[in-house]
């Protein structure tokens, strides 16, 4: 499976009531399909999935599968801290109809490099489905090592790893140790090019909500050969990267999705709206942003 490179991480849309806004949702998934999405991930981090229940993350990616009727893959985020209520969720995303699963790493209860070894194991085990690895120590408080996630890279169907460990030393081994068609993609946006420039194959995004187009343009400068054209662009769209994690995500995509006119509602407790003169910032480097681009 080819997930593509440019991953979109997709917020959930919720109404006023903070049920998911399905109606927005339809037409997020197709906003981001126009502007150079090439995967979707659901419930994923950015999809508030910590929030999200059971029920409602099946629904969601059912209703997803639905909408995007084929035109991009479809990964659902079914990674938890309990393996086997991960594996409940896989096989349930699978009857679903999505394309690929994505795996973090799990969280709190700080497993050690074997135990997240049999972990994933066990989840790929279970299903037919392509499987994205996902580490990401900032939040789940582990690591995963190089060697771990190259010993996974051995099993069939993990395909795929999102790496948000921040080290381009641990990635560079990564991609140097594991088969030429495993994929590794850059869970920070600020570090796309630098990824790119190391072996990986692109990113899983939030910028990518409101940059797809212009984060598309630029990997596929870099892999065309027009490098200094490709960094150009990347200087251009960090300070907009910047703003959009400014604060905890996806407080600050969903706002600026929102202020973009693609309406996406507010967030969960614990998550906190911006305040006005955060969404007034996100403002100013928007336009900033709009200017230096057009």
């Amino acid at each position: 499976m080819n997930f593509g490179q440019l991953i979109t991480a997709m917020v959930t849309p919720f109404d006023e009531q903070e049920a998911i806004d399905y109606t927005a949702t339809q037409n997020l998934i197709n906003h981001l399909i126009e502007s150079g999405s090439d995967s979707l991930v659901v419930a994923g981090t950015t999809g508030e999935a910590p929030t999200l229940t059971h029920e409602e993350k099946i629904e969601l990616f059912k209703y997803t599968v639905e909408v995007v009727a084929g035109r991009v893959p479809v990964i659902a985020g079914t990674g938890t801290n309990s393996t086997k209520e991960s594996i409940e969720l896989t096989q349930e995303a699978e009857a679903a109809g999505v394309d690929g699963i994505m795996l973090v790493t799990p969280y709190y209860n700080k497993p050690c490099q074997e135990g997240m070894f049999q972990h994933f194991k066990a989840i790929a085990e279970s299903t037919a489905l392509p499987v994205m690895l996902y580490n990401i120590p900032g939040r789940s408080a582990v690591n995963m090592n190089p060697e771990t996630i190259i010993r996974l890279a051995t099993i069939r169907n993990i395909v795929s790893v999102k790496e948000a460990s921040g080290s381009l030393e641990a990635m560079a081994e990564i991609i140097d140790n594991t088969p030429t068609d495993f994929a590794l993609y850059s869970g920070d946006d600020s570090l796309t090019l630098p990824v790119l420039a190391i072996g990986g194959v692109g990113v899983v995004s939030v910028s990518a909500h409101v940059l797809g187009l212009d984060m598309q343009r630029m990997i596929t400068l870099f892999n065309s050969g027009q490098i200094q054209e490709a960094a150009t662009l990347h200087r251009r769209l960090l300070p907009m990267m910047k703003e959009i994690f400014a604060a905890p995500n996806p407080s600050p995509i969903k706002a600026a999705l929102n202020l973009k006119g693609v309406k996406v509602g507010g967030v969960r407790l614990p998550m906190l709206p911006l305040s006005d003169e955060q969404i007034n910032k996100l403002q100013q480097v928007l336009n900033l942003q709009e200017t230096t681009l057009n």
